[in-house]
């Protein structure tokens, strides 16, 4: 790992290269989740780091929803993004060379994965999905791989009905991101949801990381006033990727700042990473070929 001013040394090294090659910006895609200012926030500094690096022009991107991040990736407006394991899926399938995964974020325990999670207010009285029957659901976007792909592949499995609206629950609806979710179910806009969060640590804290953490952090809700009503089994966290046309020494110095991050600047990990983490560790697409596969499934 390296110092800030070690990693610096380096990617003002490796800046006249990008430049060289021709690169005139470098654009940050940002999934949904929550709103767009947070998002711009929480990953201003990493932002920051890399146009110090590259030399050139960065700037985020905040899409209305998962698919906006996806067509800018494959259409090369976009060259990098912090992907759910079901949008790299997606990608992959629309162009599998469009993107290389390099890093994934870790838990404090090491691992790389987390859950979908099913919650509800502590006050509704529901305790199980069994108690949702003729209930709205609240989904966060088609391509979110804990916001909708995998419950939708579990859940029927403890319902024995399937996701459409009437047939068990009664009603299915998107909420359009993580954030959105949260604060649906806090208000009774649905009598529950799914989110995404490690798992570990405390459910109060809204978990280590995650969706949760998130809104905890910024106020949105007071865990106290939510309940776990269900939890996946464990998801492969989404990948860090970087637009595999971008000149090799671009790419080396992107994932080096993000790899390095929590030397350089632990506040701003704990922003991009949603929380608590060990940081991002190098990945490879092999760890996504079964949400590929199932992805795949679903759309035939």
């Amino acid at each position: 790992m390296k110092t800030l001013a070690a990693a610096l040394a380096v990617t003002t090294a490796l800046a006249g290269v990008a430049q060289a090659q021709e690169i005139a910006e470098f654009n940050i895609g940002i999934l949904g989740g929550e709103n767009a200012q947070d998002r711009l926030a929480n990953n201003e500094c990493f932002r920051e780091y890399v146009e110090e690096a590259l030399g050139v022009p960065t700037r985020l991107f905040t899409p209305a929803d998962y698919n906006g991040v996806i067509q800018g990736l494959l259409g090369g407006t976009l060259d990098a993004a912090w992907l759910g394991a079901s949008g790299y899926a997606a990608t992959y399938l629309a162009d599998n060379n469009a993107v290389t995964p390099v890093l994934v974020k870790t838990n404090l325990d090491g691992s790389f994965s987390y859950f979908s999670i099913g919650f509800a207010r502590e006050d509704s009285g529901i305790t199980s999905l069994t108690d949702l029957e003729g209930r709205r659901f609240g989904f966060g976007d088609p391509n979110s791989t804990s916001g909708y792909l995998i419950p939708s592949i579990e859940i029927p499995r403890v319902t024995g009905h399937s996701m459409d609206s009437g047939d068990f629950f009664g009603e299915v609806v998107f909420t359009g991101g993580h954030e959105q979710t949260i604060i649906a179910v806090s208000n009774g806009s649905v009598d529950a949801g799914v989110t995404w969060a490690d798992g570990l640590g405390e459910w109060e804290d809204g978990y280590n990381s995650g969706a949760l953490r998130r809104a905890a952090d910024a106020g949105l809700v007071d865990m106290n006033d939510l309940v776990e009503i269900w939890r996946s089994n464990p998801i492969p966290e989404g990948p860090f990727v970087l637009r595999t046309a971008l000149p090799e020494d671009v790419r080396t110095t992107v994932t080096e700042l993000l790899a390095n991050l929590g030397d350089t600047d632990a506040d701003c990990l704990y922003g991009v990473a949603a929380g608590e983490t060990a940081g991002f560790a190098p990945i490879t697409h092999d760890a996504y070929q079964t949400i590929i596969e199932v992805r795949q499934a679903q759309s035939n």
